[in-house]
């Protein structure tokens, strides 16, 4: 079962590719034929097997020869890994689907906002079109939880804009949002508490590479995405490390 919820998130990957590449081009994800974007050849379907096409192509269009970006099979493998997790934590329940969901959105918000610094507002109503639906056939957060969960997400990084004079922007605000009306209050603290410390490490490390400027943008999805999982994953775990550390170090 895990292999198939494995091979289930490599063509939700392949979707995702697709949201990943046309969304912040403001075009349709269901209607149009996928093409190469350096030639406009029409890829058959045999060119969209997820992984498998691009090494049977040797990462280059089988038109042009142009090379297909690492990124596309990258994401069809993060999300099958990432789908074969949640399986292995939820098993196949009502809540698994939540979760599932939820990873295709942050997936593809990390992605679209390392590439173009932003966040479409299209996906951001999926996600809360999302939860509505499958947050009340899980039922694992109450809803109160759940609104709770979304203010401290949302307003959390909404006090960091203001306070930074626009250093967070409103996708990242509201992406947060919808993680925490997803995960719920308190795991939403746990998922903050993560995606700053990944952040902050990642922005050290650059600025150390002198890959990025102290004043340079650093795309925040990322982040939000990496610490959303894990607190999803891997919450209780964590805690409890806390907690143990803590009391040694008292």
């Amino acid at each position: 079962m895990a292999g198939l919820i494995f091979l289930l998130g490599l063509c939700v990957g392949s979707f995702l590719n697709v949201v990943i590449h046309r969304l912040p081009r403001r075009e349709s994800v269901v209607h149009g034929r996928s093409r190469c974007p350096a030639c406009g050849h029409v890829l058959a379907w045999y060119d969209l097997i997820p992984v498998v096409s691009y090494l049977v192509l040797r990462g280059k269009c089988r038109s042009c020869g142009t090379p297909i970006r690492v990124r596309y099979p990258g994401v069809e493998l993060l999300t099958g890994a990432v789908f074969a997790a949640l399986f292995h934590h939820f098993g196949p329940t009502p809540v698994l689907a939540k979760y599932l969901f939820l990873a295709g959105v942050l997936i593809a918000a990390a992605f679209i906002d390392l590439e173009h610094y932003l966040i479409p507002n299209r996906l951001v109503l999926a996600g809360l079109a999302g939860v509505v639906i499958l947050g009340f056939a899980a039922r694992d957060v109450d809803l109160w939880s759940a609104l709770a969960g979304g203010a401290a997400g949302a307003g959390f990084w909404a006090v960091v804009a203001v306070i930074s004079k626009g250093g967070v922007g409103g996708g990242d605000v509201k992406l947060s949002g919808v993680a925490g009306l997803f995960v719920g209050w308190p795991s939403i603290a746990l998922a903050l508490f993560l995606t700053v410390a990944a952040g902050g490490l990642a922005a050290i490390v650059l600025l150390l590479l002198r890959i990025k400027g102290r004043k340079d943008p650093v795309p925040l999805a990322p982040f939000i995405a990496a610490g959303t999982l894990a607190a999803i994953l891997w919450g209780p775990a964590i805690l409890g490390w806390y907690r143990q550390v803590f009391l040694v170090c008292l």
